[in-house]
């Protein structure tokens, strides 16, 4: 019985004497009239008794009873976010993120390719048995070392725990080669181009067209005297 043990207030509830029949989950309900509608929210809680006798005796006999409380308070999950590369090129390494810091206990991740659940280990699964990805338990990060061409398509993550569940929007990452020729046919343009301007260069100097002054010598003449007899 709660009587003359409960005291309510604004902020919350009050238990003294509390004891292990007061283990369980508290439901905290809360409506708002004042915008015309009735609007509503429940927030749960769970109360943890846990006691142990003390090696003291009461003077009344018997022996003292010490229980301590914990109060969890259980969250669901947010919707989370997944940090999803819009594009990763095969062969090198990415690593997706599932991004939710509301829910408690801390939810658990889960991934989806395609909305088909992603196993903690791709060779359980034989959609999934020729990937090479794995699963951080810990943060839940998804990653690929290396990406294979095959590892194209649409993800989204899915945070859970005992009270809920919420799931990300779905982000299309595309896989696409590196074009290594196109890069060193361009190299090599580059350096063409380079050694045309640097040969030009030294012709025009070896021409005299550039770098070399000219000195071009005057000489000026006493125009002669003319006598008249």
């Amino acid at each position: 019985s709660y009587k003359n043990r409960a005291q309510y207030y604004p902020q919350g509830l009050r238990l003294r004497g509390v004891t292990r029949k007061d283990a369980g989950e508290y439901v905290c309900e809360v409506s708002d009239t004042s915008s015309g509608s009735v609007g509503y929210m429940e927030v749960k809680t769970q109360l943890q008794v846990q006691g142990k006798e003390d090696s003291r005796r009461s003077p009344h006999g018997g022996f003292y009873a010490l229980f301590l409380t914990s109060f969890v308070s259980l969250v669901p999950p947010s919707v989370p976010v997944a940090r999803v590369p819009t594009s990763a090129s095969i062969g090198s390494s990415v690593t997706l993120a599932c991004v939710e810091n509301d829910g408690f206990p801390r939810p658990k991740i889960s991934w989806y390719k395609n909305n088909i659940l992603m196993p903690e280990n791709p060779k359980s699964n034989p959609i999934f048995q020729n990937t090479t990805y794995t699963m951080d338990p810990n943060t839940g990060d998804l990653t690929f070392n290396p990406v294979m061409q095959l590892d194209s398509g649409e993800y989204l993550c899915e945070a859970s725990n005992a009270n809920g569940l919420q799931r990300s929007t779905a982000v299309f990452m595309e896989t696409y080669e590196r074009n290594v020729g196109g890069i060193v046919a361009a190299v090599i343009i580059v350096l063409l181009i380079l050694g045309l301007i640097a040969f030009g260069v030294w012709f025009a100097y070896s021409r005299g067209y550039i770098g070399k002054k000219t000195n071009k010598k005057v000489i000026y003449s006493q125009p002669s005297e003319t006598r008249s007899d």
